[in-house]
């Protein structure tokens, strides 16, 4: 049976979340198409009357994840440019930490698109460039001097980084994952020129054990 435009439209659009959330969650390599169409609640056939391969599906869904964190970036303005402290404010957070499958599809993916074909290298790349331009101007903006482009790429990977740090941690050792994030906010703070350098005290010292708590005591 035939079905109609709108509705094809509609299963695509079905498969492309489905697939950018199980990406985000358990990564490309780790779920299957059969997952996906489940997810989307279509069938195996209903996958590749859309898409001729896992690859390209992985593709749109890593552009859907893309765009769905730009747009983040830029819901709200100040002065015409995106409020970036709102947005860090949600980027670095607990909530954001424990929600593999809604948030960023940079942080979510940045460890394996070094194993995926080079058109999915490609747009991880373009969305990173997105998030960097935009940091970029805003650090032009509070200081004319310096490299604002340097300062920009370092900020958005200290971003991306933290975030795998967190997530990593998060089980075994929550305080530790969450120091890291308000330790990524100050040195990103920082670079941005958005508040002056945080006090020394500002975040309490992480002892030894607290931080590998099963390393050996000598």
């Amino acid at each position: 049976m035939r079905i109609s435009k709108e509705r094809a439209a509609e299963n695509r659009a079905a498969l492309i979340r489905a697939a950018s959330k199980l990406f985000r969650e358990r990564g490309i390599d780790g779920v299957g198409v059969a997952e996906i169409s489940k997810e989307a609640g279509l069938t195996h056939g209903a996958l590749y009357a859309h898409f001729k391969s896992k690859e390209e599906l992985a593709l749109e869904a890593l552009s859907f994840g893309l765009d769905q964190v730009n747009a983040q970036m830029y819901a709200a303005t100040v002065e015409g440019l995106p409020d970036l402290a709102r947005f860090l404010d949600r980027y670095l957070s607990v909530e954001t930490r424990n929600d593999f499958g809604g948030r960023c599809a940079i942080a979510a993916s940045a460890s394996e698109i070094g194993r995926q074909d080079k058109p999915i290298s490609a747009r991880f790349t373009e969305g990173y460039m997105v998030m960097v331009r935009a940091f970029e101007r805003q650090i032009a903006a509070n200081d004319g001097g310096g490299d604002a482009l340097a300062r920009a790429m370092v900020v958005v990977s200290t971003m991306v980084g933290s975030m795998a740090i967190a997530r990593g941690a998060a089980k075994a050792n929550p305080a530790l994952s969450e120091q890291v994030l308000k330790a990524a906010r100050l040195l990103v703070d920082e670079l941005m020129l958005a508040h002056p350098p945080a006090p020394a005290d500002a975040m309490p010292a992480v002892t030894p054990v607290e931080m590998a708590p099963h390393m050996p005591k000598h």
